[in-house]
């Protein structure tokens, strides 16, 4: 990088802090926004802040939102029957294609990762369990990606939720070990939401 460039190099740090962006490609971001116009700019400056001051988790299910409570949470038109636990807000996306679904969602905000120093206390499951006791629901579908730490999360949800009275299933296996949900298709998403499969008998 160029030393006498500060504000430059700058920029280019920055946008090093997003994912997959590597020195290359955040210095042809930088210099981009050199040759932008300073209106532009100064909307992309504003668009930004925009992000972090006008968006949060929905104090319900944790989808982002500008509401008081997310669109999926407010309708009156959402079952609240059926619950689909995923663990990060970019998976209700990938469902809400599908365009089926008509029930409602809980975010983990992540999963369980000793190696990522994730534990229980760093998931949203108090508030899941404390949902499960007021809304009346019938079915929570575990939705975690298939990978290791997904399964793990998953079989410990169950287990938790194993006192209450309610049916707990798993997305059927038409996703490849490994996968992630937002790069999921819908006709494949769609099928492993219909074959899912019970984990507990109901008590």
């Amino acid at each position: 990088m160029i030393r006498d460039l500060k504000a430059l190099n700058r920029l280019v740090d920055s946008f090093r802090k997003l994912p997959s962006v590597g020195l290359k490609s955040a210095e042809r971001m930088a210099y981009a926004v050199l040759e932008m116009k300073p209106e532009d700019v100064e909307e992309f400056a504003q668009a930004l802040t925009n992000v972090k001051v006008k968006i949060h988790k929905c104090p319900v299910c944790g989808i982002y939102t500008e509401d008081e409570v997310c669109e999926i949470c407010s309708d009156p038109e959402r079952s609240h029957d059926t619950l689909i636990v995923v663990s990060f807000q970019k998976d209700v996306y990938a469902f809400e294609k599908i365009e089926r679904f008509k029930g409602v969602y809980h975010v983990l905000n992540g999963v369980l990762s000793a190696v990522n120093g994730v534990g229980i206390e760093d998931l949203s499951i108090d508030s899941l369990i404390k949902r499960i006791t007021e809304e009346d629901i019938k079915e929570v579908i575990l939705a975690t990606n298939p990978t290791i730490e997904g399964e793990t999360t998953a079989l410990f949800i169950a287990k938790m939720l194993s006192k209450y009275t309610v049916k707990i299933t798993r997305l059927a296996y038409g996703m490849p070990m490994g996968g992630h949900l937002d790069y999921t298709d819908s006709m494949t998403l769609n099928k492993a939401l219909e074959g899912r499969t019970k984990i507990k008998n109901e008590e």
